[in-house]
């Protein structure tokens, strides 16, 4: 959650051990850079249930929202979101604020469910990332469970000495890794004890089937180069959570196995070199491009080759948009499912970031209703399946290892994507049809997109044709 932004909008497993990984072998990157799914809000079962269509979709990663024990919120409603007054109550972020480390809550399922939708991943090769937020506890803090206030030795133990003071300069590294974040009071994430306690939950996860973790606001987990807290000796958290260090005696279990990310929202004064020596890395400034480039209709202006980021391309998560920019403020809200689709394809046809995440927002939503049907463990609409995303989908896996070239008009609306002389995705960012005419690498034939069953001819090194408004399409040379 990108609380920076969000002030207003918040408010019986044993201990398993592994070996000690090797180190330097931590969290060894999954070379395979298939899109996520990220199931937001989905209950284990409903994920479950629809898993064979994910697969089928061709996503190889579903992430879901927080399994962990968290606070009740609203006598336990189950809306997405209620103002006050409202019949339905509830608030999605309640999961984000944890009360225990352990699998299940009253939102998304219990551990028996979780685990059910592991093994149905399983079956249909399909990855589970958990998203987990350690660096924060529910707002009321009195609502943390003598399971965790015990493993610490205490309620005091469990925070910074900073850990109740408001962060109010974002960009200083000491407030940022140790400070209360939008009510959020932050947790000692060095305490070797607390992560003892949560590396059993970890170890837990991955334990009944889990594949990946996402972690939330990790910016606001400290490095090693970061200052320390009062009550702090080392800042180690990360060297723990990805296996290069071991704890009390417990190390992570499969960190070779483990794909792991981090919500590292790009700003001044952030680390993104040091966080990549452990996890791959949210591409926000992306996101922010291709929204641009939506908003405007046209990509002129703008360079879309230029991940916006320091580190390498393989250690990016990207997206269109995330469920922060969707709720939080409904930054991208606005954006018509059409829309979400073309930006889709340029990012899935892309070579470069680790995985694409697909957001899926709630079933029923428009652009006047954000919430939709406004129940938490429903299913999202329909976009994940949406045949020019599934075709997107399809496209990258197909193109795995193939260079790529990015191509706009001169006008700018459209962008073609070429994945060597294998295949092309163009996108129409436009609301109006477009002629297309550039210059492509494909050999020359005739080419018809799966979706439309629109032909496209190539002569002599040049493309064309005519994309719909907002229209997408992925061309692939015969083999």
């Amino acid at each position: 959650m990108n609380f920076k932004y969000t002030l207003t909008a918040v408010f019986a497993a044993a201990a398993l051990s592994a070996a000690a990984a090797t180190p330097g072998n931590a969290n060894a990157r999954i070379t395979e850079d298939a899109p996520i799914l990220h199931a937001w809000s989905w209950s284990f079962n409903t994920i479950a249930d629809n898993m064979k269509k994910i697969a089928d979709s061709g996503y190889k990663y579903v992430q879901c929202s927080p399994v962990n024990t968290c606070y009740v919120g609203e006598d336990g409603g189950m809306a997405l979101f209620s103002e006050e007054g409202d019949s339905i109550r509830g608030k999605w972020y309640y999961y984000y604020q944890p009360t225990d480390w352990k699998i299940g809550n009253y939102m998304l399922g219990n551990r028996d469910q979780f685990k059910a939708m592991c093994d149905s991943a399983y079956k249909y090769h399909v990855k589970v990332i958990v998203d987990v937020l350690p660096n924060h506890t529910a707002i009321d803090h009195h609502a943390v469970l003598p399971g965790l206030d015990n493993a610490v030795g205490g309620h005091d133990n469990l925070y910074h000495a900073n850990g109740f003071t408001p962060i109010t300069e974002w960009n200083d590294r000491y407030q940022c890794t140790t400070g209360e974040m939008g009510g959020l009071p932050d947790v000692n994430t060095e305490n070797p004890d607390f992560q003892y306690y949560y590396l059993q939950f970890v170890n837990d996860v991955i334990n009944l089937g889990a594949r990946g973790f996402r972690y939330d606001t990790a910016k606001h987990i400290g490095l090693p180069s970061d200052p320390l807290d009062a009550r702090s000796k080392r800042n180690n958290f990360w060297d723990v959570v990805t296996g290069r260090e071991a704890v009390k005696g417990l190390s992570m279990l499969m960190p070779d196995s483990i794909f792991m990310y981090g919500e590292v929202l790009q700003d001044k004064n952030v680390k993104e070199d040091e966080y990549a020596a452990y996890i791959a890395q949210t591409a926000s400034n992306y996101g922010h491009v291709l929204r641009d480039a939506l908003q405007k209709g046209s990509v002129t202006g703008i360079d879309l080759n230029n991940w916006q980021h320091p580190v390498r391309p393989r250690d990016l998560v990207t997206w269109v948009e995330s469920h922060d920019t969707y709720c939080n403020a409904h930054e991208s809200a606005g954006l018509s499912d059409e829309q979400i689709r073309v930006a889709w394809n340029v990012l899935a046809a892309r070579g470069g970031g680790s995985h694409p995440l697909f957001f899926s927002r709630p079933n029923n939503s428009t652009r006047q209703n954000y919430w939709g049907d406004n129940r938490i463990g429903a299913r999202g609409n329909a976009e994940f399946f949406n045949p020019q995303v599934v075709a997107s989908n399809r496209f990258r896996n197909a193109m795995y290892g193939q260079p790529e070239k990015i191509v706009a008009s001169p006008d700018g609306a459209v962008v073609m994507v070429e994945r060597g002389t294998k295949g092309v995705a163009l996108s129409n960012f436009s609301d109006k049809a477009r002629k297309v005419k550039l210059a492509c690498s494909l050999p020359d034939g005739t080419y018809t997109d799966a979706v439309s069953g629109v032909a496209y001819t190539v002569k002599k090194g040049v493309i064309t044709g005519k994309i719909a408004p907002l229209g997408t399409a992925v061309l692939y040379a015969a083999k």
